[in-house]
Order: structure tokens, then sequence, then C-alpha cells
């Protein structure tokens, strides 16, 4: 059985994280494996390296024992390993062959937010899979009942909607496709676009609603439409993020991820696989 990757720093954000991961796992009927990297840094002696090991140990063994009685069909499983956060956490989810990456950021604000927000878009970056960000305080107890995806006229931009239909599926979701419209004249195929999504989502008898607007600036326009239809996921691609040049200012996925308050899924195009294959 594989299994969901849980990064943690032992934060609030990524205690959070597994939480989340928990009812996802049991819903997509897999494992857990929640992991700590160790990085080793120069500044650190061997010595103060072994001494943050054996605490990190202890504190997974006691995540593992609290949250393991709550798996309903796969199992909680901890495991340390070395070198960047971002490439560690990805080969590792390679060679697991796992179907999803969750990882929690703190409610952080000004320069905080966007080193922490940074980390994430690397991880995001180097991810073989779909990877899950949660923002500590997002009350996942609740059910997620709506997903956004926004749809634009971009060859891979309609590649969302399956994963939306399995997420839904499995959550018991809306999907609420919403239209982003740069210029007029792309409007007939825009909507074409949504014609075609709507044609997949009806097929799999996944319930939606759709809207097309305007926007100047994509993040602020797709988060602003989460926030008026309460939505509880936001759904992007990140076509642009494979080589990213600009940690603070960034491309449209790192914004959203950097900014949104609600879960935000991210898929690479070249994925293209229903996050629920690899289960």
């Amino acid at each position: 059985m594989k299994s969901i990757i849980v990064g943690t720093d032992f934060s609030e954000g990524s205690y959070a994280a597994l939480e989340l991961a928990i009812d996802v796992a049991n819903r997509m009927q897999c494992g857990i494996l929640l992991v700590w990297v160790r990085r080793e840094k120069l500044l650190f002696t061997g010595e103060q390296l072994e001494t943050m090991t054996n605490l990190a140990k202890d504190k997974l063994s006691v995540l593992c024992e609290k949250y393991r009685p709550a798996m309903k069909h796969g199992t909680l499983e901890c495991r340390i390993v070395s070198g960047k956060v971002s490439s560690a956490i990805a080969e590792l989810a390679k060679k697991e062959l796992s179907p999803m990456i969750i990882i929690g950021t703190n409610g952080a604000s000004g320069y905080e937010k966007y080193v922490i927000g940074s980390q994430a878009a690397r991880i995001v970056q180097d991810s073989p899979c779909p990877v899950l960000t949660m923002r500590q305080g997002f009350d996942f107890h609740k059910q997620l009942e709506r997903i956004v995806v926004p749809l634009r006229v971009n060859a891979n931009s309609r590649q969302k909607v399956p994963p939306a239909a399995t997420m839904a599926r499995i959550f018991g979701s809306e999907v609420y496709l919403l239209g982003l419209l740069d210029l007029k004249e792309e409007e007939s195929a825009l909507r074409t676009y949504i014609g075609q999504s709507i044609d997949y989502l009806e097929k799999e008898h996944i319930p939606y609603r759709f809207e097309i607007r305007p926007y100047s600036t994509y993040s602020d326009t797709v988060l602003k439409y989460a926030d008026e239809v309460k939505a509880d996921l936001v759904i992007i691609n990140t076509e642009q993020d494979r080589v990213i040049s600009q940690l603070f200012l960034g491309t449209n996925a790192q914004q959203i991820v950097h900014k949104s308050q609600i879960p935000v899924l991210c898929i690479h195009p070249a994925d293209y696989i229903n996050v629920a294959a690899r289960v």
C-alpha cells in the first residue's frame, strides 16, 4: 500500500497538515509516511546534529503513537532523511510512488511569510506528485464542500479538472469552475474550455458551478473568488514553477501558495494523472 508523504518541522502548521493528511489518507485508503529532513549545515557540529536527530526521533515516535490509531486503512510510519528539504522530500516521494505530499505552512506575515511560502514553493517545484499545502489555522474538520478550479485559455489549464473530480468524489464536494478572462477576444475560447470541463464533470457525475471573471492579477482574483464562495480547496497547476527565478515575486502558483488561507492542491502539468491513480 502506498503512502501520502507528510513533511514535518514540528511546528503547529505541520501538525495541522498531519491531521488533514489522516483524513485524506482514510478517504483514499492509503497510509502516511511522516518525514523529518535532517539538514547538515556547516554551522552545526557533529554532536549538535546528533542531538537534533535524537530529539527528532523522539518527537516522531510520539506523533506516530498519538495519531496511528486514527488510521482506518493504512498505517502511519515515520522516517528521517538527510539533505535539502525540497529535494529530499521529492526524492522520497518518487521512490515510494506516493500519491500526494502534504505540507503545512505557518500563519506568518511580512518577510517571514515569503520565506515560508518560498520553501513550500520549492517543494511544489521539485515534487513528482501533487502537493497539498495547508496554512495553520484552517478548520479542516469541516467537510471540504467547495473546490475552486481556475481556468484560462491555456493548453494545460483544463488538466486540473480530472484531479478536481477525483478530490470531489473522495470528499463529496462541488467543483467551482472559475473562467479567468484576460483579453475580450479570448472569451469564445474560454467558454469552449469551460464547456469541455463541464462535459467531463457531468460524465463523472460531479456537481459543479461556473463563472467567468476578467482579471488583472491572477492570484488576487482567484483567492477573492474562493473567499466569496467560501471554498475549502483551490486546485492550481504549476506550469511555470519548474524553474523559479524570483523567490519573492514568483509565479502565479507561488503567489497563491504564499497568500491562500485555505488548502491549495498543486498539480504539475507533466503529471496529468488522477491523484488516486498511484494508490
